[in-house]
């Protein structure tokens, strides 16, 4: 039986790849390199898969690390680099437009000076770095839009499939147990119940969105295809999420169905004064609900007490350890050593402290925590404007931007090779319009009128001269 599953999972994969094709994308295929990197993000390293015991010789992996995975991700970044090499001038013009994003990875690579573990954390920035260069290579495709889909679909098609698979017929690999009580947890691909819901949640936003824009595309050609292999994805992602228990995903997932549902109604999200109020509409609820006791029967629904499983605790402990509160401890040092000794001798399971603010602010101060907030900001600026020529595009943004804000107030998700934190970067990075132009992709009309662009006279007069009217943004 277990054989049988394994070749209708595989023949499955096989068949929402097919269904999904496009003819007409003209993708590079450099865009491998990031879809490698983010099958590892999105389930486990290649050491985890190999040796799924663990280290037996009694070494620290957080201070050794695996040669393979080591070896791996090192040289995918080499790839990716080439990449960006090859298109300089693009990917110059995309930088010199994200200069907040810069500015905190630089400051990120200084704080290593100040850590107990300097090696250490150059190597993880080193991974760090590597998701901007992977997002870069997205970004930069000769038809971006078109990476951007695919991305979110090839990484969906593999592995929310195989964690059915591995759950139902490979407990070994689908499965863990508790530490106290020895409860199952769902982990499917993953190496944790809530990372197997973050997967969830992020490419089931992904296919909600694909599938609705083919559902209101009746004249499309395609139409039946998507729908079929999107609706595939989108159910088994809500699946998973239900039976992962895991409530920061359920949440986050609820909030980028409402932002997808409501900015696709063109007489709404064309006014941006809604588009603020939906968004920050949402994030102040999420908040409330969970720090200011303001609709808290909506948190304990989602399977959560006032403690938020014991979160709470694990904040108060994590911020007496917290020695240079402007600068931080390091880049990704707070979590090695006596520290991680400590906090793990109340919970042996701990290595983060479940929010991604708190996170940062325990390895980059005060300091790290201004220069994020930053890019926050910066990022939804860059969402906003993005509904003046691509209002499809922007939608998806704005879809992946709230929930991974709300996902970050209890878990740790702005961290190297988090999906979460991958679709963060590849929703905020500001696309120059140049840049943006070069794409072979036709582009819909925009969803928020802007009349302070006048139309280039050379531009209007070769559309009389064809026949064709267009509209300039």
């Amino acid at each position: 039986m277990t054989q049988l599953a394994t070749l209708v999972c595989v023949i499955g994969i096989l068949g929402l790849f097919l269904l999904n094709r496009d003819p007409k994308a003209k993708t590079s295929k450099a865009l491998w390199i990031p879809l490698i990197w983010l099958l590892i993000a999105g389930s486990r390293n290649v050491g985890e898969w190999l040796q799924p015991a663990g280290p037996t010789d009694g070494s620290d992996p957080y201070l050794e690390g695996n040669p393979i995975d080591r070896n791996i991700l090192a040289g995918l970044v080499v790839l990716g680099i080439i990449v960006l090499i090859r298109r300089r001038h693009k990917v110059v013009k995309i930088l010199s437009a994200n200069w907040p994003i810069i500015l905190f990875f630089v400051y990120c690579l200084v704080s290593i000076f100040w850590s107990d573990y300097p090696y250490v954390g150059f190597k993880r920035w080193i991974r760090f770095s590597g998701d901007v260069v992977m997002v870069l290579v997205i970004l930069s495709d000769r038809d971006w839009l078109a990476a951007r889909k695919k991305i979110l679909a090839w990484p969906a098609f593999v592995l929310l499939p195989l964690s059915i698979l591995f759950i139902r017929y490979y407990p070994q690999l689908g499965r863990s147990f508790g530490q106290w009580d020895y409860a199952v947890f769902w982990t499917g691909v993953s190496s944790t119940k809530n990372g197997l819901g973050m997967i969830s949640m992020v490419f089931g936003l992904a296919s909600a969105s694909r599938f609705l824009d083919a559902f209101r595309e009746r004249q499309d050609t395609n139409r039946m295809r998507v729908l079929i292999a999107h609706g595939t994805i989108l159910a088994m992602a809500i699946y998973l999420i239900e039976m992962a228990h895991s409530a920061t995903s359920l949440a986050c997932f609820m909030l980028g169905s409402i932002v997808l549902v409501l900015t696709s109604v063109r007489p709404l999200a064309r006014f941006p004064g809604f588009v603020h109020i939906l968004v920050w509409g949402l994030l102040f609820i999420s908040f409330s609900s969970l720090f200011l006791n303001i609709g808290s029967g909506f948190v304990e629904d989602l399977g959560r007490n006032s403690t938020l499983t014991g979160r709470t605790e694990v904040w108060s402990r994590v911020l007496t350890l917290v020695k240079n509160p402007v600068l931080g401890t390091g880049f990704e040092s707070f979590w090695i050593g006596p520290r991680l000794a400590y906090m793990r001798s109340l919970d042996p399971g701990l290595n983060q402290a479940h929010n991604g603010y708190l996170e940062i602010y325990l390895n980059l101060g005060f300091v790290g925590v201004t220069l994020f907030a930053i890019v926050i900001l910066t990022g939804y600026r860059n969402i906003i404007s993005a509904f003046h020529r691509d209002a499809n595009t922007a939608r998806l943004r704005l879809m992946y931007f709230v929930p991974a804000i709300s996902f970050n107030f209890t878990e740790a998700g702005f961290k190297m090779m988090s999906p979460i934190w991958i679709l963060f970067l590849l929703s905020t990075i500001a696309l120059p319009a140049v840049a943006s132009e070069e794409s072979p992709v036709a582009r819909p009309a925009p969803l928020l009128r802007d009349r302070k662009t006048p139309v280039p006279k050379s531009r209007a007069k070769d559309a009389l001269v064809v026949g064709i009217h267009k509209r300039t943004i």
